[in-house]
């Protein structure tokens, strides 16, 4: 069956096909091979942390849980991606539905979205736990961390799911994504008529999205820099520790989204086209991949728990 016989050019484009592959002819099983690799270590290496967090009691602490948080909304991006992912890399052709696309670009927006909520709420309590310890206990409640938790992916769902909506009320006029997964932007792109209304949402969602917990994640920082300036060396040390995992984090992210918008204002015949699929997976294989590794190795609590789960299983 030919890819026209997919189409419906009398209403919409059913199909949509992801050009974005290199060549796959020659090369199938080696991507194959590196991508299953790396998401086996994706799932392995957030599940590990996930399972000593919340096995230990000891570390059923607002801090702790926002880690935990902040690794499920990771394996939740990396499976928008790599399934379909691995599936193409066997296929002979790279097709996958509109509907299925949408859905695709909803998980991945949403998993952006989530995680600088995430960062922000983290960033929030280093804050009060650096800045105001004697309130800590009163500010990060329990209950007051499960509702944080709610709005960081209930809030970005709605966000992202009115912008989804309208992009599937679009006709499109063209079928071939140059990339190897779905995002909005590059499907409103296929549309040949007027996309003032996604283009104006779609900016506004993203300076609500981004700037904010930019901004709130710098200012908490300053904050915590200038109580840390005023105390001792030992009290220094002791926030640069807890602090440094989670800066770690924000600047890859914030590198990984750099890089993903860079790769979407390029057009295709201004980059290479490997260059442009190694720019796109960038931020569903670092960000999913360190994190774990980070918090693993910085946090002493998660590291000596890690130690004690591989010294059972050896035993």
């Amino acid at each position: 069956m030919t890819f026209q016989k997919l189409m419906d050019y009398t209403t919409n484009i059913t199909y949509l096909i992801l050009d974005g592959h290199v060549d796959l002819e020659h090369y199938r099983y080696l991507y194959f091979i590196i991508t299953l690799t790396i998401n086996i270590m994706i799932i392995c290496f957030n599940t590990v942390i996930i399972f000593v967090i919340f096995k230990n009691k000891c570390l059923h602490e607002p801090m702790y849980i926002f880690i935990a948080a902040l690794l499920c909304n990771a394996l939740f991006g990396s499976t928008a991606v790599y399934p379909k992912l691995l599936t193409d890399l066997l296929s002979e052709k790279q097709i996958i539905s509109f509907g299925a696309c949408l859905f695709q670009a909803f998980c991945l927006y949403t998993y952006g979205a989530s995680e600088f909520t995430l960062l922000s709420a983290m960033a929030y309590d280093r804050y009060v736990s650096i800045c105001n310890p004697l309130h800590y206990a009163n500010l990060l409640k329990m209950s007051t961390v499960r509702k944080i938790l709610f709005l960081s992916w209930f809030l970005p769902c709605c966000e992202v799911g009115i912008g989804i909506i309208l992009t599937s009320r679009l006709q499109l006029c063209k079928f071939k994504l140059n990339r190897i997964y779905c995002d909005n932007y590059s499907i409103v792109k296929l549309n040949c008529r007027e996309t003032f209304v996604n283009n104006l949402y779609g900016l506004i969602i993203f300076s609500i999205v981004v700037f904010p917990p930019v901004i709130f994640i710098i200012y908490s920082y300053i904050r915590i820099l200038a109580v840390c300036l005023k105390n001792s060396k030992d009290f220094r040390k002791k926030a640069l520790r807890t602090c440094l995992p989670h800066l770690l984090s924000f600047i890859f992210f914030s590198v990984n989204i750099t890089f993903e918008i860079i790769n979407h204002r390029l057009e295709s015949n201004q980059i290479p086209h490997i260059i442009a699929m190694i720019l796109s997976l960038i931020p569903s294989v670092i960000t999913p991949l360190i994190n774990p590794i980070i918090y693993g190795l910085k946090l002493q609590e998660i590291f000596n728990n890690i130690r004690r789960l591989i010294s059972w299983r050896k035993w």
